[in-house]
């Protein structure tokens, strides 16, 4: 497995507050990694560092094949890179159907002006079925994307980023709000994206990282804990006693 992301020394203030203190973590490719931790450890800030939404003060953050620096480009320019980011609320088109919805990411290359060139191809149709597949969503795609349920259209928003084909695909807390079922759904489809690609899943709901089976990194202040299986992580004092200890 070749390093895809790697994030060296980042460190991140606000009004003096240092919400990402001095942070080194290595993303593989292809890795399904699950982070967590405490409220205020900095798992929102990572994500907004990676994606150019929050720049750091210091340190260095490398990516892909070309060791390529993430650090003076534009978001737009890091999501056209191949990294793509899912937030924990769902931004669905709720007006389109599923399979509009769909058709929309599924902009190749990337790019602002591909969605309005997009052009109905057989090849774009074929991929459509099969994501809409992949995603569970099949027998839904002439619904209006409004009709669905909470975790469907959290499936369609994972969906839409897979279209646009990242090789690091971000997602925050996928499990708040979903039902037992549509969690176990929602680790299975993840579990398969990452068998092409990177995904780093931020989560506070320990059984569905459990149910990911994967490398855990516990951060704390901005820093990383510790990192390992979900078993080896819970087993360490500190973060015993800096988050899972906590009531």
């Amino acid at each position: 497995m070749s390093t895809l992301l790697e994030v060296d020394g980042v460190s991140v203030s606000f009004d003096g507050f240092r919400a990402i203190n001095n942070l080194s973590i290595q993303i593989g490719e292809p890795e399904l990694r699950a982070v967590i931790g405490p409220n205020g450890a900095g798992k929102t800030t990572f994500m907004d560092i990676i994606t150019g939404k929050t720049k750091p003060d210091e340190g260095r953050i490398t990516w892909g094949d070309r060791n390529i620096s993430l650090l003076g480009m534009s978001e737009s320019e890091i999501a056209m890179e191949g990294i793509g980011r899912k937030f924990q609320k769902p931004t669905v088109f709720e007006d389109q159907t599923v399979r509009e919805n769909l058709a929309m990411a599924l902009r190749n290359p990337r790019g602002p002006f591909a969605v309005l060139f997009y052009k109905k191809t057989r090849e774009g149709a074929a991929r459509i079925e099969e994501i809409a597949d992949e995603i569970g969503l099949s027998d839904s795609l002439t619904r209006k994307s409004g009709e669905l349920s909470h975790g469907q259209k959290q499936w369609l928003e994972i969906g839409m980023l897979l279209a646009q084909d990242p090789r690091l695909l971000l997602v925050d807390e996928p499990a708040a709000g979903m039902t037992t079922a549509e969690r176990e759904l929602t680790t299975d489809l993840l579990k398969r994206a990452a068998e092409t690609r990177a995904v780093v899943v931020v989560e506070h709901d320990m059984e569905f990282v459990r149910r990911l089976d994967c490398k855990v990194t516990v951060l704390h202040e901005g820093s990383v804990l510790a990192e390992g299986s979900l078993d080896h992580v819970t087993a360490d004092q500190t973060v015993i006693d800096v988050y899972l200890g906590r009531s």
